[in-house]
């Protein structure tokens, strides 16, 4: 009997042995199975926390910076193959999504807002500038004075690029040109441009083409040469022309400007394309400080008008040519000894006109043409006396006021209460 049961004890505790081994055996699994999840739901963590580190010091810096325009390219993560099996790949591709987002409504809005408010300070100083111009053109009629007369005209000059510094910086925030004119052969044109830049004396005009611009394209054409004229001038040196040929094509003709300054190079020839086609304006603030608005303003009016302006032809004195190509669509005859055809319909204005006899462009008087004034056909220049300054200005100042009567007369207009279209915008750089 003793002895049974202590088989039986025995058996009893083999079993378990064996039970409890095999218990052992399988927590130890289970244990290893956690131990090793456990470090890869660590390593996950830690790849985890490191894209997100990543993302925030790295990617979104970098999408920021090319969303500004700067040339950078946006990193990807640390481990795409990883971070895809894990789903996080498409959780930070909808951060990026929403903060690219976020930054181009905000760079919508503040450029919006920034628009608007120039927009708007623009028409105040145009306002301004078109009400002194009243104010000059008045005292030059009233004003015999050589020494007065004189100053008058300095201060018309000085008044003009004023206000085609305003009206070109209110073209490129959404403005119209704010004026309207009667169609003008295209020499009047380009010496009505030539009459809003500093450097006036420098442009020689060495051609002419018998076609005009219809008249809701005169101011366009005028504001798009006279930024051409002012780039040229300040790009080269001041002894230097600045040359005008014209190049008549069957689809329109051509206005060339040809400097002898410094050629731009491919990156300057490349971005100055870009902002004439008036299609990559991009953010405002890009233009530089102080913003660079010529080449931009010519390309609102080149895309919204309808002709082109190029600037990717070397001139000849090794310069920059300029061409402005103004297509059949926006030119029509002139009349030999008359003035042009009439003028197309009005677009429409956002900024008022400022002038109520829209007539001929009116042309620049030299300060210096002494010279000019003083000329005797009948002999050599060599063999002419000079004559005195203020016998000068005073003849200026009645072949001024006798202008204006003729011009008031042939629009039906009271000729004491006759002006000059107003002249507007200044002010470019090269590329």
């Amino acid at each position: 009997m003793g002895q049974f049961l202590l088989s039986a004890t025995l058996a009893c505790l083999g079993a378990g042995l064996v039970v409890t081994a095999l218990l052992l055996a399988r927590q130890r699994n289970v244990t290893d199975r956690l131990r090793r999840r456990n470090a890869e739901l660590a390593d996950v963590l830690r790849l985890q926390e490191e894209e997100l580190r990543h993302l925030a010091a790295v990617r979104l810096p970098q999408l920021r910076d090319r969303l500004e325009g700067r040339p950078v390219t946006v990193s990807g993560p640390l481990d795409e193959r990883r971070i895809a099996a894990t789903g996080l790949d498409k959780t930070m591709t909808a951060v990026m999504r929403l903060f690219t987002e976020a930054v181009e409504s905000a760079k919508a809005n503040a450029e919006q807002s920034a628009k608007g408010t120039l927009k708007a300070m623009m028409r105040t100083v145009q306002s301004l500038a078109n009400e002194q111009q009243l104010a000059i053109s008045d005292m030059q009629q009233r004003h015999d004075d050589p020494e007065v007369l004189a100053g008058l005209l300095r201060i018309d000059h000085m008044n003009a690029q004023l206000g085609r510094r305003a009206q070109a910086t209110a073209v490129l925030f959404g403005s119209w040109p704010g004026q309207q004119r009667s169609a003008a052969p295209v020499v009047d044109v380009v010496r009505g441009a030539t009459s809003r830049i500093r450097d006036y004396l420098r442009v020689q005009v060495s051609s002419e083409v018998s076609v005009a611009i219809v008249g809701r394209a005169v101011e366009p054409v005028v504001l798009a040469v006279a930024e051409l004229l002012d780039n040229a001038a300040r790009h080269s040196q001041p002894n230097t022309p600045v040359e005008v040929n014209f190049q008549l094509a069957h689809n329109g003709v051509a206005i060339m400007i040809d400097d002898a300054g410094v050629a731009m190079n491919s990156e300057e020839i490349q971005r100055a394309s870009a902002l004439l086609s008036g299609r990559d304006l991009g953010d405002i603030a890009r233009l530089g400080d102080p913003p660079r608005i010529g080449f931009a303003a010519v390309g609102v009016l080149a895309a919204r008008y309808g002709f082109t302006v190029s600037v990717d032809t070397r001139s000849p004195y090794g310069g920059v040519r300029a061409v402005v190509f103004v297509p059949n669509d926006l030119l029509t005859k002139v009349d030999d000894g008359q003035d042009a055809a009439p003028a197309a319909p009005a677009e429409p204005k956002t900024v008022p006109a400022t002038r109520s006899a829209p007539g001929p462009l009116p042309r620049r008087r030299r300060m210096d043409a002494a010279r000019d004034a003083s000329a005797d056909p009948a002999g050599p220049a060599a063999a002419r006396p000079a004559r005195p300054p203020k016998e000068v200005a005073a003849g200026l100042g009645a072949w001024q006021r006798g202008t204006r009567s003729g011009r008031a007369a042939a629009a039906g207009a009271d000729p004491g209460n006759a002006t000059e279209p107003a002249s507007d915008i200044e002010g470019n750089e090269r590329s």
